[in-house]
């Protein structure tokens, strides 16, 4: 297949899976798999995609990330501060940093992903039973984060560390198991995971850029845009989606992507 079509293509998986709850890594395995895009360049270019999906959240919360850098954005009496995000983001880098070798080298396949696909489908649907009926109970804005609220759904993103079960996901379940709301939970991953997907994606980046050439800086510069562009109404859609809906139906999208996934490569 034409490589500025494979582009196009990943950049769409890319900007449609990075922030929704079905795992964007694992999505991305599959269809490099189906399109027979890997090796080195393919590495390089899915952590490069992931830069432009990044941006589309700065986009979509400058205001915010801009408070960061001020006096207020480091006081954690008014509202979300740096050390909520820090609280959510330091364990699971300390963690990922040294377990991210074992990793790559044993859990990037589709069975792997299969595996973790179903677990954090069934992940979401404990998180919505545990809170049916309590909705009027749960924090429902990311400014009234408490920091131990923080710290959990910082400790349930380790589950993301699994490829397939879905950083966004498991973090949105562990926000509504700790009381946050859908919206609350959602706002907080999308925010944490800027700092911490920039952190991930340069420290890729500068171990893999030597393998790149010229000719593939059009590709990478494709998947960027496409990504950036896809990432950013897919946020907004998602956001305006949990005003009205719970995760119930990205639960059973896993679940049957993983049954799907498993004929296709295994039987």
């Amino acid at each position: 297949m034409d490589q500025y079509l494979i582009a196009v293509i990943v950049g769409i998986v890319e900007g449609l899976t990075e922030f929704l709850p079905v795992s964007s890594t694992g999505h991305m395995i599959i269809v490099g798999h189906l399109l027979g895009f890997e090796g080195r360049v393919a590495d390089v270019f899915d952590v490069f995609v992931q830069l432009g999906a990044i941006l589309s959240v700065i986009f979509i919360y400058k205001e915010r990330f801009v408070r960061f850098f001020t006096k207020d954005g480091w006081d954690m009496h008014k509202g979300l501060s740096v050390w909520h995000i820090a609280a959510g983001i330091v364990p699971v880098m300390g963690v990922a940093y040294v377990c991210y070798p074992l990793i790559k080298k044993y859990l990037f396949s589709p069975f792997t992903v299969a595996i973790g696909l179903v677990l954090g489908g069934l992940l979401l649907m404990f998180a919505e039973h545990k809170t049916k009926g309590r909705e009027a109970e749960l924090v429902d804005d990311v400014d009234k984060i408490s920091m131990k609220q923080a710290m959990w759904v910082g400790i349930y993103q380790f589950l993301s560390l699994w490829p397939g079960f879905s950083r966004s996901g498991s973090t949105i379940a562990g926000g509504l198991l700790v009381g946050l709301s859908r919206q609350a939970s959602a706002s907080y991953t999308f925010l944490i995971a800027v700092p911490l997907m920039f952190v991930a994606c340069l420290y890729d980046l500068l171990k893999s850029l030597k393998y790149l050439t010229a000719d593939d800086l059009t590709i990478l510069g494709i998947g960027f845009v496409v990504s950036f562009i896809v990432a950013y109404w897919s946020v907004l859609w998602f956001l305006k989606f949990l005003h009205k809906y719970d995760l119930t139906s990205f639960a059973w999208y896993r679940i049957a992507l993983a049954c799907v996934t498993y004929w296709y490569f295994y039987m």
